[in-house]
């Protein structure tokens, strides 16, 4: 069986997909259609929609077309990934400093399960802020 990865049209399909689902994380890719970097992303995502299909549901969503969220969420990278439970934002310690979103490629598929597994146990526990289970404050080497 193959797991999909459902874009969201409008900003109350996003809103649709927070609140609907009562037993899985919702991850949502924000992100520019048209840039390489997002590419990469949602083919990792959709390399492992299927292993997490469970405990996940993968949404996609334009905001260079639905710009509802880019301010509130502060969307400024091209590509974004966030996490929300029962209608709830998930914060990740990832140690970039930034623990609202996933604004980098994870590249390595057991990873990021791990990163949305780790969230799916602390939401399960009722934690809105859990840690990576890796450090990626070196990610970017400057």
């Amino acid at each position: 069986m193959t797991a999909l990865i459902h874009d969201l049209p409008s900003a109350w399909h996003v809103d649709q997909a927070c609140m609907s689902e009562d037993e899985r994380v919702v991850v949502i890719r924000f992100g520019d259609p048209s840039k390489p970097e997002t590419w990469e992303q949602d083919e990792m995502l959709y390399k492992i929609a299927d292993k997490i299909r469970n405990f996940a549901v993968i949404y996609t969503c334009d905001n260079t077309k639905i710009k509802d969220f880019n301010q509130m969420y502060e969307l400024y990278d091209v590509c974004t990934v966030m996490f929300f439970w029962r209608n709830k934002h998930m914060m990740c310690d990832f140690g970039t400093g930034n623990n609202n979103k996933l604004n980098f490629l994870i590249k390595d598929k057991q990873d990021l399960i791990d990163v949305v597994e780790v969230i799916y146990r602390g939401a399960k526990k009722g934690r809105g802020l859990v840690v990576s289970p890796k450090d990626y404050s070196t990610h970017y080497k400057y």
